[in-house]
């Protein structure tokens, strides 16, 4: 008997039917005689209405507030899957995150787990239960208030879980049946990967790629939990993401996939003096904003009066408190302005072997050239090269890098309509 922890995510609970399906999938694995605990999203597009009501409301809503709102949804979903268990004759019961035992740090809206206590979670799973814990949150112990983890959060609340019960393995349900070379829905010939290892996955993932959240993959990779990915809308393998010694070499590319995001905005403070701890103060504004920065870079100084410009990406969400923050200490910082550009792309190229692969990056520029595709910042490290361009170009860049790695594959990948239908996409 193995003890396997299974995530669906919001398009697999969208609606009553879906949850029925997943409940039958849910039982299935009982049957065959393994211990499952379940961790759910709120049904697809919940988060955005209870956004769209509180900003009826008001126009800035408490962080707190916001928290104890937006976690209503994953409640709803969760209680329903388990009704739905029930009503299929399984004994299953629903625990909020703080019921899970899932402890926090206190920053609403994206806080980090500090701790796990899955005590009653083993209770459960004793008397022969199966669990469903809603993702997404998780309790302050010092304060007592509710918390949500932020983009990807369920799946964090997964892999902890999975960790901290010691799990054969966690399984993550979505809407496309595994981890791709590129997005599928951009690039028609991405080639589904069987396996990938935890670097690379969190590389791609903090690069853009949705399927798994950062913060979960290096979760994963810090406790040594097998993640496997796989679709909710059939039963074909998916991606396995594990140690590298796990990865038959057969499957290990030097280049393993294109990411791209347009969750970013570009910042560029101008007329910053080019002296040391300016640019610190800059980063530390930043920081103090609750923004996640990336991809900073500084011109050269001008000779005639000693200042330079630094630009730098945060995400959108997070643009205005930044600008506000920055502004609040114009005085102490000396810049003279700041530029927000809201209109910008990242694309990442992502492989463990391109150090050692000489020409990887004159390829990446060319390449992006003769697409037309204009650099504004580029960034690179041992396994990653990643440029800013124009939004409306990024796809273009994608599909561009894409071929020129050699990265498709003849047969189409699997995903899902808008009806929630899978489809193959058409080369």
């Amino acid at each position: 008997m193995a003890l396997i922890v299974q995530k669906y995510g919001g398009s697999s609970v969208r609606d009553t039917e879906r949850i029925k399906k997943v409940a039958e999938h849910i039982v299935a694995t009982r049957k065959a005689g393994h211990d499952v605990v379940v961790v759910v999203s709120a049904m697809g597009g919940t988060t955005d209405e209870l956004l769209g009501l509180a900003q009826e409301v008001t126009a800035a809503p408490t962080p707190r507030e916001l928290d104890m709102l937006l976690t209503s949804g994953e409640r709803v979903s969760n209680a329903l899957v388990a009704m739905a268990i029930q009503a299929l004759d399984g004994a299953a019961c629903s625990l909020t995150g703080s019921q899970a035992g899932v402890f926090t740090n206190a920053a609403h809206g994206r806080a980090r787990i500090t701790d796990m206590d899955p005590g009653r979670v083993r209770q459960e799973l004793d008397r022969g239960a199966i669990v469903l814990v809603a993702g997404f949150q998780g309790v302050n112990r010092e304060t007592g208030d509710v918390t949500t983890l932020g983009r990807g959060g369920s799946d964090t609340t997964a892999i902890a879980l999975a960790a901290a019960l010691k799990a054969d393995t966690c399984e993550i349900y979505t809407d496309v049946d595994g981890v791709y070379t590129a997005d599928p829905r951009i690039v028609p010939d991405a080639g589904r990967l069987d396996h990938i290892t935890y670097e690379t996955m969190q590389e791609l993932a903090a690069c853009g790629a949705r399927v798994l959240a950062p913060r979960s993959v290096e979760y994963a990779r810090r406790h040594g939990v097998p993640v496997h990915v796989r679709s909710s809308y059939h039963s074909r393998p998916g991606t396995m993401v594990c140690a590298a010694r796990e990865v038959p070499a057969a499957e290990r590319p030097s280049i393993t996939g294109v990411a791209h995001d347009e969750s970013g905005a570009k910042i560029t403070v101008t007329g910053l003096p080019d002296r040391p701890a300016h640019a610190a103060r800059v980063f530390r504004a930043v920081t103090d904003a609750g923004a996640e920065l990336d991809m900073a870079v500084q011109n050269a100084s001008h000779p005639a009066d000693g200042r330079t410009e630094l630009s730098f990406l945060v995400p959108a969400d997070r643009c205005l408190s930044v600008l506000a923050a920055l502004r609040g200490q114009h005085a102490e910082i000396g810049f003279e302005d700041i530029c927000l550009d809201q209109h910008i792309g990242k694309v990442s190229l992502v492989g463990t072997g391109m150090r050692a692969q000489p020409g990887v990056l004159a390829t990446f520029c060319e390449t992006l050239a003769a697409a037309g595709v204009n650099i504004d910042i580029i960034s690179t490290s041992g396994i990653r090269i990643s440029a800013v361009c124009r939004a409306a170009q990024l796809g273009d860049a994608v599909r561009a890098l894409h071929t020129a790695f050699g990265l498709g594959t003849p047969e189409a990948p699997a995903m899902v309509s808008a009806e929630g239908e899978e489809v193959r996409a058409r080369t």
